[in-house]
């Protein structure tokens, strides 16, 4: 999957927006994709190293079995975070998968919020 494909899977989830919210802290190249006003996705447009990485949520032991059946899927930073994990685009990772994977950070970012809010959201056209 190329990062367009990435950024239109991302648009793809019901009541999905875009934005730039990290630039007042410097990262003015990082593509923050939010739902209900809470990120589930990033990616930063610009990497040194040229390898695009998205940043999802993931329920911790689904992100772990991933970890060990795909090299594509990383760890978040020097210690494995419970919530968050990389996926490098062009890999072994399936763009079927990574589709999956969007939509399962969504889902993990709107099981998060309050009843009230979650209501909101399924009433969402």
């Amino acid at each position: 999957m190329n990062i367009e494909e990435f950024r239109i899977c991302c648009l793809a989830v019901k009541g999905a927006t875009e934005g730039f919210p990290f630039q007042s802290f410097g990262a003015k190249t990082i593509l923050a994709f939010k739902v209900m006003d809470k990120l589930f996705a990033y990616i930063d447009l610009a990497p040194k190293d040229l390898v695009f990485r998205a940043w999802m949520k993931c329920d911790p032991e689904r992100a772990i079995e991933l970890r060990e059946t795909y090299h594509g899927i990383i760890p978040y930073g020097r210690e494995p975070a419970k919530a968050w994990h990389g996926v490098l685009l062009e890999s072994d990772v399936p763009d079927s998968l990574i589709r999956e994977l969007v939509n399962h950070s969504a889902e993990e970012v709107i099981k998060s919020l309050s009843k009230k809010k979650q209501e909101i959201y399924k009433q969402q056209i």
